[in-house]
């Protein structure tokens, strides 16, 4: 599975396009764009399986540094102030790693009383 068979090819592009200088990847921005914020529970559990690339049930710091290219390959890779910064608002139990379960089931995104999505803390 692809994450383009869960997100629009054209909002994944928008997504990686806003952030393609270093140090401007903003979490909750690029979710809202490439419209993971509208997504049901499922779909963000699908997202995250493809984003946990050893299938450890985590994103761990080297996962979330080439996060952009799970999106599209040729996309630049995280700066280390980014993914720092990127873990901190999503690792919840700060064990250093984001967990596919809990709170945590992706990257901090909760549900809101009009069947949204918000980045909490992002």
């Amino acid at each position: 599975m692809s994450l383009s068979s869960i997100l629009s090819a054209d909002a994944i592009d928008k997504a990686i396009k806003d952030c393609q200088a270093p140090d401007s990847f903003c979490p909750k921005k690029f979710f809202q764009i490439c419209g993971l914020t509208q997504k049901s529970p499922q779909d963000i559990k699908k997202v995250f399986g493809i984003l946990d690339n050893d299938a450890s049930g985590y994103i761990e710091d080297e996962e979330l540094k080439f996060f952009l290219q799970r999106f599209t390959p040729s996309a630049r890779v995280l700066t280390d102030k980014e993914t720092k910064a990127f873990l901190v608002a999503a690792d919840g139990d700060s064990d250093g790693r984001i967990g596919a379960a809990g709170r945590n089931i992706f990257l901090c995104v909760k549900r809101t009383a009009k069947n949204k999505y918000d980045l909490e803390g992002v």
